[in-house]
């Protein structure tokens, strides 16, 4: 039983001086005669201000889209970007932010305020879901209150360089479309995009096949053994964010004897008492969950590469580890292997 799944990839770039992600965007659309949409990207960050332990970001991003208006590639910011940003440099005309520390009213601008609104306007028809006016504040800032005072959000100038960081988020490929990749990473290229010292590339695979308890265990088994030595061989960026273990509490609750009886809905049941993150090397907690839009099990640890081969050969190495998940033959568990074997990736790709 073969992997049929569709597969999305986020490969984190970073412009030069001078450029954006919205120039990116615009050439891909030229490329494939599209349209160029700005549109907000939700984002959170750790914050400074006592009591309120997360901001959350609408930073501007850019879709583009296809003939047939089909979104195939959005450019947004990765918060996560920092070193190669300079951070006194001036804001650029047009570009902001808008930041709460409520994810809901967020939610709330993200459905009803226009993106392609200038930051003076952006606002007002939340304002006017409050029976407030934004106002005016220091540093070019906009700010949005109730009427009784408590602030609901702030646009701001976009800060240091922030337009630079360029997240390049593909809708999901069909196995058959992957060359694509080629051609949106040639473009890159040719507009002097670059690798960023915190710059990793995620992929994201669906996980419909994933969620039944064997192949979980499955699948779970096979990262325990073989993801360090995985890391290793793609080298993955030692600067990288937001990359880490699961709970050592996952491996027991899968070797429970009972496991492979279980319904998925029971899997889960005893899976939501461990507390997952989506930061970790390999992400399970949208294969987990029933919440989110899309399941995808979601790879964390590939570096950022400029040419499509040494990806193209990671999602084949991927594909055929959940291939080997979703066999029927149960996997054996194996503690984790040797950072480097000089036979581990025959091995790997040739597990029956």
């Amino acid at each position: 039983m073969g992997y049929k799944g569709r597969i999305g990839v986020e490969i984190e770039l970073m412009a030069p001086r001078g450029s954006s992600r919205q120039t990116l965007a615009a050439a891909i659309a030229h490329s494939i005669n599209g349209t160029i949409h700005r549109r907000f990207h939700p984002q959170s960050e750790p914050s400074q201000i006592p009591g309120t332990p997360i901001l959350e970001n609408l930073t501007l991003g850019f879709e583009v889209r296809n003939p047939h208006g089909q979104v195939v590639v959005t450019c947004v910011d990765d918060l996560t970007l920092q070193a190669d940003c300079d951070r006194t440099h001036p804001p650029q005309a047009g570009w902001y932010r808008i930041v709460s520390d409520d994810i809901r009213l967020l939610r709330l601008i993200q459905r009803h305020s226009d993106p392609e609104s200038p930051i003076e306007q952006v606002l007002a028809p939340i304002g006017a879901l409050f029976g407030t006016s934004p106002e005016p504040g220091a540093g070019g800032m906009i700010r949005l209150a109730d009427q009784v005072g408590p602030p609901i959000a702030i646009a701001a100038p976009l800060p240091g360089e922030r337009e630079r960081p360029c997240e390049l988020v593909t809708a999901p490929f069909k196995l058959h479309e992957l060359d694509k990749l080629g051609d949106y990473l040639a473009i890159a290229r040719q507009l002097q995009f670059f690798a960023p010292k915190e710059g990793a590339t995620h992929l994201h695979f669906d996980a419909a096949p994933l969620r039944h308890p064997q192949v979980f265990r499955n699948l779970v088994y096979l990262l325990w053994t073989y993801g360090p030595a995985l890391k290793q061989q793609w080298q993955t960026n030692p600067h990288c964010q937001r990359l880490g273990p699961w709970p050592d509490e996952l491996l027991t609750i899968v070797q429970a004897d009972d496991w492979n009886e279980l319904s998925w809905t029971e899997a889960q049941t005893r899976l939501s008492k461990l507390t997952f993150t989506k930061y970790c090397d390999f992400n399970l907690k949208h294969v987990i969950s029933d919440r989110p839009l899309i399941h995808t099990f979601e790879v964390r640890v590939l570096p950022v590469w400029l040419t499509p081969e040494p990806l193209l050969e990671a999602i084949a190495l991927m594909q055929k580890v959940i291939e080997r998940a979703i066999a029927p033959q149960p996997v054996s568990f194996q503690p984790p292997l040797p950072l480097y074997e000089p036979s581990l990736l025959l091995t790997l790709t040739n597990i029956q």
